[in-house]
């Protein structure tokens, strides 16, 4: 009845929909779509292209390394390296190169002459996500480690200046006498005494103390646990020796005793030969010995250097 049929109708309707939609989609305002998509594309493109992992070298970057407390590094390592790192080019070109320090940990590594791989997975470095290392200069250190070790030292006075005319310095007295050092073992064991700072001895003439007197050690491998001391000088007349000939009396014969004393220069010109008196004992031994009596006075201000039958 009718000169097409409703089924092409429908179908021709669909077809007619078709195209609008496409129309719609890719003419109508065609010119601002075209703008919409370049913009989009722009943007996608300087997004992903950022995003891209770039590479990057830091020169002279501070190495670390971490020991545990009864080891220390004995040899002069490097203590900068070279780092190349991979990541988001906008952080990092937000590093700052002294603001990263690489950390080698050596807490577990025995004593003795290693050497030491450095990379990735040896190293630690503090990088924003998404950045890492990708290759250290040099990749390899020398690292001696010895074993740290305690031990009392003596001290020894050092001192400047001229004391006032014909004194001298009988003897420094330092308290305490011997100081805690701590160190590598092989440096400990070398160090016979720790000096002090030079004490000013300047026309001095008599007995002081100096107190909280430093103590003076170049090495720097060795620490000082006791830092300061003080020091008694005792202060007196310039000594000197003196010898005397003395007469010994022995069994049906004299002798004569070479006698040398050594004392303050005063005190020995007191001290007359007829003073002295020199004695024969026997000692335990049962052999005979000699004995010099000195006056009394003088007994504690004189030493005997000599004492001997002519």
């Amino acid at each position: 009845m009718f000169p097409f049929s409703i089924e092409k109708l429908f179908r021709q309707e669909r077809q007619f929909s078709l195209r609008g939609l496409i129309r719609r989609l890719f003419l109508d305002d065609w010119v601002i779509k075209a703008v919409a998509l370049v913009i989009t594309f722009a943007l996608w493109l300087g997004v992903t292209g950022l995003r891209a992992p770039v590479s990057a070298w830091f020169k002279n970057i501070a190495l670390n390394l971490r020991v545990s407390n009864n080891i220390d590094i004995t040899n002069s390592p490097e203590e900068e390296v070279d780092i190349e790192i991979t990541g988001d080019k906008r952080k990092i070109d937000q590093i700052d190169p002294r603001d990263l320090v690489v950390l080698l940990d050596l807490t577990d590594v025995q004593a003795g002459e290693r050497i030491v791989e450095l990379n990735a997975e040896s190293v630690g470095v503090e990088l924003p996500t998404g950045v890492r290392i990708e290759e250290i200069v040099p990749s390899k250190i020398q690292v001696n480690l010895e074993t740290v070790e305690e031990r009392d030292v003596s001290v020894k006075v050092e001192t400047e200046g001229t004391l006032a005319e014909n004194f001298e310095i009988y003897s420094p007295t330092v308290s305490p006498p011997k100081v805690r050092v701590r160190g590598p073992s092989s440096f400990v064991k070398s160090l016979d005494s720790v000096s002090t700072e030079k004490v000013n001895v300047d026309n001095r003439q008599a007995d002081f103390t100096a107190q909280q007197v430093e103590l003076n050690l170049v090495n720097p491998k060795v620490t000082l646990l006791d830092t300061v001391v003080s020091v008694s000088f005792k202060i007196g007349e310039k000594r000197g020796e003196k010898l005397y000939s003395v007469p010994v009396k022995m069994e049906n014969q004299s002798k004569t005793a070479t006698v040398v004393l050594y004392g303050a220069r005063s005190v020995l010109e007191s001290v007359k030969t007829e003073n002295l008196q020199v004695e024969i004992f026997r000692n335990e031994a049962g052999e005979n010995s000699l004995r010099l009596i000195l006056p009394a006075d003088v007994q504690d201000q004189v030493e005997i250097k000599k004492l001997k039958i002519s």
